[in-house]
């Protein structure tokens, strides 16, 4: 029987994970299970995310919001989610474009830099374990985030579970074959990041594993993965 009713303006019908907390006052949708995921994590004892939320707008900007919605297919009339959205400098501009947009990070602390923006709802988990029901959004998107994440195939594979038939996955990322984007890997290792830089060829390899048919985009030095899910 599907639940009636939303927690955070999310329908309860989207989130597959229950009960659920809010951060604080804040607004933030965690899941319980959010802390034991946590823990399984090989996020680093110093969490650059958390350091950088107040600051991060204003240190990484050109978010490309043209492209986006270009590559995207945008506009949609259902739900987008901005997988690692972070401080949701991307999805604040998708907010006129899709029903509803859902920025999902696992930094608590950039998520309450999202709900400064207009529009959009905030979930804190880990994009390995999406705390949301199989086929929820039209539209997924994670723009420079997957190199972050310490378990990139079964991240993946949860983006297109919650995807729907039909529905577009826009995965970007920096282009590792690009000498300048090496000097970046090669910094944010020094820096005790736990980046894993995969080829653009690779992630999109991955994706047709699980079906999809995909296409890539490159613009230095940056690289577009689109998946769609057919019907």
């Amino acid at each position: 029987m599907q639940n009636r009713g939303e927690i955070g303006s999310i329908p309860f019908s989207m989130l597959a994970i229950s009960p659920l907390r809010s951060a604080s006052q804040s607004g933030i949708i965690v899941p319980l299970q959010y802390q034991h995921w946590r823990e399984k994590s090989t996020m680093p004892l110093l969490d650059h995310f958390d350091i950088l939320a107040p600051l991060y707008d204003r240190l990484i900007t050109n978010p490309e919001e043209t492209k986006i919605i270009r590559l995207a297919k945008l506009p949609t009339e259902g739900s987008l989610l901005d997988a690692g959205g972070g401080t949701g400098r991307i999805s604040q501009h998708l907010v006129q474009h899709a029903k509803q947009v859902v920025v999902l990070d696992s930094s608590i602390k950039m998520l309450n830099q999202a709900l400064s923006k207009n529009g959009l709802r905030a979930v804190g988990s880990e994009t390995e374990y999406l705390p949301f029901s199989d086929a929820s959004f039209e539209r997924v998107t994670m723009v420079d985030a997957l190199h972050h994440v310490a378990e990139q195939k079964r991240s993946l594979q949860e983006l297109w579970r919650v995807l729907k038939p039909g529905g577009i996955l826009v995965v970007e990322e920096p282009d590792i074959k690009v000498f300048a984007v090496k000097l970046v890997a090669l910094a944010e290792k020094l820096a005790l990041f736990r980046s894993h830089f995969l080829s653009p060829e690779r992630v999109s390899e991955y994706l047709e594993k699980l079906g999809a048919k995909t296409h890539i985009v490159r613009d230095k030095p940056n690289a577009w993965i689109i998946a769609e899910k057919c019907n």
